[in-house]
């Protein structure tokens, strides 16, 4: 078999896992250096890839070989424009999670080393996920996901780690379950059409029932809206982001659960676009939910990864929103959306972390004062805050703006009841800032130290880039849009997203 581009994607960090393992428990460091080296090459191969993209909507670097012949699965694999960018997403925070969490595996229950391999394992594997062509290969590697993730949370997290991860790992394989019946009912159509095929392409060309094709695309949304999280489904994620070390909750909102919404694009969309269309309305209602419940208790958190969390909720509704908007606009801004909510959740989550590391503690009542004994700490934090409040200028504002653009030009009502989501995301992060880093210096807090060189060196990639494309997001917009409106032509709808403003300043 001729190994393509994608396959040595996914073998990179594999074997780099393997390699971590295969360093002596004593030799904890370089066990840690050969898991960054690995994650680092991985991060430029994925560069070169998106550098020789083909920006035509179609598949690129597609490869497609004979897996298990009579269920006509294939390990086939292709990048269009949504999978590149989470694809570059997974590749980029993956090494920064590895300096960023450099010694928080020594308190875990197994060894450091284990930590670091599980990392470049879950990497691998989410990889997958974003390339799969084949629906079974997808299905497989979307249960796979859970397995590092499950050893990352309970071997190396709080005090109730077993719990959260136990009740990450339920909610997440009943999902599982229901999207494996209409992986199953694919088959069954498949083969009654000709020869059974599970290939993207192979699906979307089956003449499905009305009502068949609504209980297929239901198994495929419950298992990706327990994944993005969504309200009702979502209770799995407060609990999990707080007892997971601050790296792995980047790993898991920033990577794992887009899993969910990258799923409601590809396969929902595409495999299922009456169905899409019929469930449209209690989508949205649902998203629009989850905007706003996930803001409101987040204001009332006084744990502050929990609050961090619910912030997250909140804004994949957005992106859920944009999604089942039905218009390009929306769709470009949720992809978008997607890619800026990774990195400013990222920075989040890692300045509270060192926060945290610092005090030991995470609730926000044992804070204050912070700004003035570590004003480097304070000031990423609040730029990181903004950041996920969507500030004008920064990555994360141009993907909300298209989100509800895209919404409004379809559901007004919505659209304007979602902007609320707005105004208490500014509420829940000043609040929290305010409380954690202004006013006098409460007991505990005078000797915290301020970020030191490898921390800082986590996070400032994250803040060249929100800022970058805050300036200047055409890019990656240029990458998402041929998908989008190849998708959007499949739905029914073929309005272009229209070209983002650029001003003379962002020239």
């Amino acid at each position: 078999m001729n190994i393509g581009w994608l396959t040595l994607l996914l073998l990179l960090p594999f074997a780099g896992a393997l390699a971590t393992m295969l360093v002596p428990r004593a030799k904890a460091l370089l066990a840690k250096q050969v898991a960054l080296g690995f994650s680092l090459v991985t991060l430029v191969l994925t560069a070169v890839i998106a550098v020789g993209y083909q920006r035509n909507g179609a598949e690129d670097y597609a490869e497609t070989h004979t897996w298990i012949e009579p269920f006509g699965a294939h390990f086939a694999l292709g990048l269009d424009g949504v999978g590149v960018v989470l694809v570059v997403l997974t590749a980029l925070l993956t090494p920064i999670v590895i300096v960023a969490s450099w010694n928080d595996a020594e308190n875990g229950r197994w060894s450091e080393k284990s930590f670091f391999a599980w990392i470049l394992g879950l990497e691998a594997l989410s990889l997958g996920v974003f390339a799969a062509t084949d629906v079974f290969l997808f299905y497989v590697l979307f249960e796979a996901t859970l397995i590092p993730m499950y050893f990352l949370i309970g071997g190396f997290g709080g005090a109730q780690r077993s719990y959260a991860a136990v009740k990450f790992l339920l909610y997440s394989l009943l999902g599982g379950l229901l999207m494996l019946a209409s992986v199953i009912g694919l088959y069954v159509l498949s083969s009654q059409a000709g020869d059974p095929s599970y290939l993207l392409t192979d699906l979307m060309k089956l003449d499905i029932s009305q009502n068949t094709e609504r209980w297929l695309f239901l198994g495929f949304f419950f298992a990706f809206a327990v994944k993005a999280p969504m309200v009702p489904f979502h209770t799995w994620l407060p609990d999990a982001a707080a007892e997971a070390t601050p790296g792995t909750s980047v790993l898991l909102v920033g990577i794992l659960d887009k899993i969910g919404t990258f799923g409601m694009i590809r396969f929902c969309l595409n495999l299922f676009p009456n169905a899409s269309e019929w469930a449209t309305p209690v989508v949205l209602v649902l998203a629009l939910i989850s905007v706003l419940y996930g803001a409101l208790v987040a204001i009332g958190q006084t744990d502050i990864k929990r609050l961090i969390a619910y912030t997250s909720i909140s804004h994949f509704g957005f992106i859920v929103m944009g999604i089942f908007a039905l218009t390009s606009q929306g769709l470009t801004g949720s992809t978008l959306y997607m890619f800026n909510h990774g990195l400013s959740t990222a920075a989040l989550f890692l300045v509270a972390g060192y926060l945290i590391s610092r005090r030991g503690s995470a609730r926000i009542a044992d804070y204050g004062g912070v700004e003035k004994v570590a004003p480097v700490l304070a000031g990423t934090f609040l730029f990181a805050g903004l950041s996920s409040l969507a500030l004008p200028g920064l990555s994360p504002f141009i993907s909300e703006f298209m989100v509800l653009a895209g919404t409004f030009s379809r559901h007004k009502v919505l659209a304007v009841i979602a902007v609320l989501g707005i105004v208490l995301a500014a509420l829940y992060i000043l609040i929290m800032y305010q409380r954690l880093m202004t006013g006098p210096v409460r007991d505990g807090i005078e000797k915290l130290k301020d970020l030191n060189v490898r921390e800082v060196a986590a996070i400032a990639p994250l803040v060249v880039l929100i800022i970058g494309l805050g300036i200047f997001p055409k890019p990656v917009v240029d990458i998402i849009k041929p998908a989008v409106e190849s998708t959007m032509q499949h739905v029914g709808v073929t309005d272009k997203a229209p070209e983002i403003p650029v001003t003379e300043g962002q020239k």
